[in-house]
């Protein structure tokens, strides 16, 4: 009788104890502890929305921008109207600790810089609400790898596998084309932001190594330095890139009666190129995994002769598998006269 009760006693202590939590070293090196299931999720900044709208959009709790209508066409219908949260990090970073903690998320998600600012942010977040917040590297490079980190945090390891593969396979196909060009010839190009076209990002910087993906060489470069950057007219002539590309409406359409920019070679030549924004940028804003539509489009507009790739088909793929949206075809031929300079 008595080993009877003793084993009821212990199979009733079992039941009550909380289940294991799982543990996960995020791309910072931090060692987070989540919970066994995570349905929830407040993304710290628009990279991280728009890879957690990726990966399994049903936990994402809100856009930290509301969508503008032109975006909102590109999204599934049952995201769509999610609401506008803020964000932490980044420019205009206003979520406060309270409106997170209100939304009960079960994690934070924070896609883009792992550095020592971004980690002791993710700590002292933490610390303060108890809500698991997970930093994931959003370097060009890292992406598969984050893909696939993303994944096991989420639980949807399937998921991650299918799109990392995706981003490998793009990237394999990138590398073979361009492995036979030398330096000097490829593009020299400057991304021009904002509606002067003055904004830009140096060589390395999170921004615009796509550019350097794609096989192009940014212009901007200030040796030691990274980041935004404002340039002076006198900085762009003397760059004089062969390749310029924006995603501003107002600058491509205003560039070529410029004065200004008459004398740049790229303006010479009509290699001023307008990259979509709709639901996200394809080359920047933000920049998070929607740039691999951009670097799909980006390898056509510099190796035209090399890339063997039909930007009708890669659009339409790209939209389905990443955003779960089946374009029609007028959305789809919307999407590709933006592309070719005629902005909506």
């Amino acid at each position: 009788m008595a080993l009877r009760f003793a084993a009821a006693a212990l199979a009733a202590i079992l039941l009550a104890w909380p289940a294991a939590a799982r543990m996960v070293t995020d791309s910072a090196g931090r060692t987070v502890e989540l919970p066994e299931e995570i349905t929830r999720v407040f993304a710290a900044g628009p990279p991280a929305a728009i890879m957690l709208h990726a990966m399994k959009p049903e936990a994402l709790l809100g856009w930290p921008r509301a969508l503008r209508e032109e975006e909102r066409r590109y999204i599934a219908a049952p995201y769509r109207d999610l609401p506008e949260t803020g964000r932490l990090t980044g420019r205009g970073g206003e979520a406060n600790l309270e409106r997170v903690l209100a939304l009960e998320p079960d994690l934070i998600l924070d896609f883009g810089s792992v550095r020592d600012t971004y980690a002791d942010l993710a700590d002292r977040v933490q610390a303060q609400t108890g809500i698991p917040y997970v930093l994931i590297d959003g370097r060009f490079e890292a992406t598969p790898a984050s893909l696939r980190l993303v994944a096991e945090v989420l639980g949807v390891p399937e998921r991650g596998e299918a799109l990392a593969a995706d981003a490998e396979d793009l990237f394999a196909r990138l590398d073979a084309a361009l492995a036979a060009v030398p330096e000097g010839e490829r593009p020299r190009v400057y991304l021009a932001r904002g509606p002067d076209g003055l904004e830009t990002g140096l060589r390395g910087s999170i921004n615009t190594e796509i550019i350097e993906r794609a096989g192009g060489i940014n212009v901007a470069h200030a040796p030691g330095q990274r980041g935004i950057v404002r340039a002076s007219p006198e900085q762009v002539i003397v760059a004089d890139p062969d390749t310029i590309v924006t995603w501003d409406p107002t600058f491509h359409e205003r560039v070529r009666d410029d004065p200004l920019w008459a004398g740049i070679e790229a303006v010479r030549r009509g290699r001023v190129y307008l990259s979509p924004t709709a639901p996200f940028g394809w080359i920047d804003r933000p920049p998070s995994v929607n740039r691999l539509m951009g670097l799909e489009w980006l390898a056509g507009l510099f190796y035209p002769e090399r890339w063997q790739g039909d930007l009708r088909a890669e659009t339409r793929d790209f939209y389905d598998l990443w955003y779960g949206v089946d374009l029609t075809e007028a959305e789809l031929d919307r999407l590709l006269e933006w592309a070719r300079g005629r902005a909506p």
